[in-house]
């Protein structure tokens, strides 16, 4: 019996060395591009509606002071109505606020002649630029061409075109040269070891656009180093959470994030994590059912948002006892019956072939088992102790 234990456990650290160097295996393969256009994933409706309910909607991080210019704060007086329809319209702020950058194809520059004219050839020793700078026009709209010097009209290449842009309707915060931080390896490092991952995309969002190059390979450096820090928490409620988790579910690499889900009590979005997964590299998995019933049970990050806004106009004398165990337990009924749902498609990932750190995983499940149980335990004895009877 002893050394069937311990075949048992060796087994089970071989498999998960197994998972953890496929992980980095798939990390560290190529160059971490898109192999194809994922625009039409990750704009699909059902891709945006899984992303933003992962993202999730937490208020105290989304309006956080940040180290800008101005930290300013308004103080009004309102009625309960008024503040009800501040309310509203907060949460509406704040789902712009998480609105995720695009993930697009990197875009070749090639070379579009419009007209050769032999006759202008050496008219002059350097280029003439032209820009319309029509008023109103999205940047990528407004068009820019280039006389060269030997008479060759042509659009201008995506550099020039860009420099133009920035030139006449100049972003806040984008520089005409590259910043120190993405020019500087060592700088860039130095920023990925000390956690600061939100700030980087955040500059890196402002400085490239979403299918530059550049913009490309330094998002692939700063999620898979991410990856390797396990700091997802991080990103969390902030508009560079969706693109990451796609990002891993593209490169088939989720089973890190789906362990942090699962440990920080989150397996809803966890089971959205496996179904986007499924989704991008077509499994023949039906997880759609999975997630009807989730979603019947589960309120959307906004609405949850909400109700803990309006929950704090009430007083404590107002707020019935059975409000007041579930928050002091932290889960409604609902809560444990999507719970139970939820644990079991995981499970199911788990014992498929697409699952790779699975001894890590199964013990991340169990151990959530384990917790709710004795939480639903406690939420049914003091409803009965209350005499409140089970809905």
């Amino acid at each position: 019996m002893l050394i069937l234990r311990q075949l048992r456990k060796l087994n089970a650290a071989q498999r998960l060395q197994l998972g953890v160097d496929q992980s980095r295996r798939n990390l560290s393969d190529a160059s971490l591009q898109y192999d194809k256009d994922p625009q039409p994933l990750f704009t699909d409706a059902e891709t945006q509606r899984l992303l933003q309910s992962m993202t999730q909607l937490q208020l105290e991080k989304v309006f956080r002071k940040r180290t800008v210019a101005d930290n300013s704060t308004e103080t009004k007086f309102m009625t309960t109505a008024q503040l009800e329809k501040e309310f509203v319209l907060t949460i509406e702020k704040a789902k712009k606020l998480l609105q995720m950058p695009p993930v697009v194809q990197i875009k070749k520059d090639t070379e579009r002649i419009i007209s050769k004219d032999p006759a202008l050839k050496d008219f002059d020793n350097s280029k003439y630029v032209f820009t319309d700078i029509s008023f109103g026009l999205r940047p990528s709209d407004r068009k820019v061409v280039v006389r060269d010097v030997d008479g060759t009209l042509a659009y201008a290449p995506l550099e020039t075109q860009k420099r133009m842009n920035q030139l006449y309707f100049p972003l806040d915060g984008r520089r005409s040269y590259t910043p120190r931080m993405f020019s500087d390896e060592q700088l860039l490092q130095r920023c990925l070891d000390d956690h600061k991952y939100e700030f980087i995309l955040d500059r890196l969002t402002v400085q490239y656009e979403p299918y530059e190059a550049e913009f490309h390979n330094i998002s692939a450096k700063v999620f898979t180093h991410l990856n390797e820090s396990k700091q997802f928490d991080l990103l969390r409620s902030t508009r560079h959470f969706g693109p990451m988790a796609f990002f891993y579910a593209w490169h088939r690499c989720i089973d890190d994030l789906l362990y942090d889900m699962i440990r920080r009590d989150y397996p809803y979005n966890a089971v959205q994590l496996i179904a986007l997964s499924y989704k991008i590299h077509n499994v023949p998995v039906e997880y759609g059912k999975t997630l009807s019933q989730l979603e019947a049970l589960q309120p959307t990050p906004a609405e949850r948002a909400l109700e803990e806004l309006l929950s704090r106009l009430k007083k404590p004398s107002e707020k019935g006892i059975e409000q007041e165990i579930q928050t002091a337990i932290g889960k409604t009924e609902q809560d444990f019956a999507a719970d139970e749902i939820s644990l079991k498609f995981i499970e199911q990932y788990i014992g498929s072939e697409h699952a790779l750190k699975k001894v890590q995983l199964e013990l991340a499940v169990q151990t959530l088992k384990e917790v709710n149980l004795e939480k639903l335990q406690l939420f049914k004895g003091l409803k009965k102790a209350h005499g409140v009877q089970a809905s």
